[in-house]
């Protein structure tokens, strides 16, 4: 065995350790959430033989872990007929998201399941609907303040973080140029997984020397990957904040003459035209789990409409880094869950 295989082993067994306690799974965190709050969450539950409208608000559907998302509140709420759960499509517009909670709001729904476009410009409709005593589950991208019931989402901060110790101990460990896709600038997991990817490769000589944003959009990251690529032909790879601008850098990259440069991204989805088989295909070098969260907002739901219970303010969903090693194997296991 070389030298450097030795040290890629040894950096992908941190990396794995480092992921797998993030991947252990899922937390819940109750942060004080009011009495009286707790009781007009359940004010809207009449048991088993109620019948309840659900609202989801989804920032977009044409990314395809937000497409995954609705899939797999349909599928959760299936087990309860109980519920009509009627979606709404924002298509990336902040004022129509707004329109359509107003919307659900005069339809009287029991619940609210929001993912909002961009956190400032929804925070106000999402406290509006808390205030009626609406029960709200804000799904995967946060709104600011606290006035809501709970939200589920993975740790964005954190998933940056292990993206940049990739980085910094697999794929640059001498350090270099990079480039980084960012999503929607509004969004909070945008600003988290940046945050989170600079503290990763701090101290390890990685200078990012372009930054954009492809908006979560395969064109867009293509676009985005294409001018970065013409203006600055030395970079060594690319971190992509999700998996569809990462499939555009690569389209960028290889009409650059650049194939095999490295890229990564987020999302994993378990299907295929997602992450993990992108990876497994070696269009990107790694991509990092992130779950819908759709089946844990439909858990949620059912406990506050039907079982009159409480839940906690957070539900942290599990991640977990994905590499060709693995890739097969996670697949796999997702699916079968």
């Amino acid at each position: 065995m070389t030298l450097q295989s030795a040290r890629l082993i040894t950096a992908l067994a941190a990396l794995a350790v480092a992921a797998g306690a993030t991947a252990c799974g899922t937390t819940h965190e109750n942060s004080g959430q009011s009495t009286g709050q707790q009781q007009a969450a359940s004010s809207k539950c009449k048991g088993a033989g109620g019948k309840y409208t659900i609202g989801m608000s989804q920032a977009n559907v044409a990314e395809p872990y937000r497409k995954r998302m609705n899939d797999d509140i349909t599928k959760a709420a299936g087990a309860y007929p109980q519920f009509n759960v009627v979606f709404a499509d924002a298509a990336q517009d902040n004022s129509k998201q707004v329109d359509q909670v107003t919307n659900f709001l005069t339809q009287q729904i029991d619940l609210l399941i929001i993912s909002p476009n961009e956190a400032t410009p929804l925070t106000a409709i999402v406290k509006q609907a808390y205030d009626k005593a609406i029960p709200v589950l804000v799904l995967d991208r946060k709104v600011d303040g606290d006035a809501y019931t709970e939200f589920i989402g993975a740790d964005n901060t954190d998933i940056g973080r292990q993206a940049g110790q990739y980085f910094a101990n697999v794929l640059l460990p001498q350090g270099g140029k990079i480039a980084e896709l960012r999503g929607l600038a509004g969004s909070t997991p945008a600003r988290e997984r940046e945050d989170g990817f600079a503290q990763g490769i701090q101290g390890h000589n990685i200078q990012i020397v372009a930054k954009q944003d492809g908006d979560w959009l395969q064109d867009k990251g293509e676009q985005q990957a294409d001018a970065i690529l013409k203006a600055n032909p030395d970079i060594q790879a690319i971190y992509s904040q999700n998996d569809p601008m990462a499939e555009g850098a690569r389209i960028a990259a290889t009409n650059a003459g650049k194939p095999d440069l490295p890229i990564t991204g987020i999302d994993g989805l378990p299907i295929e035209a997602g992450g993990i088989k992108a990876v497994e295909a070696g269009r990107e070098s790694a991509t990092f789990v992130y779950p819908t969260g759709g089946k844990e907002a439909v858990a949620a739901a059912k406990s506050l409409l039907i079982d009159c219970q409480t839940v906690p303010k957070t539900v942290t969903l599990p991640t977990q880094l994905v590499t060709k090693s693995n890739a097969a194997g996670v697949y796999d296991e997702l699916n079968r869950g």
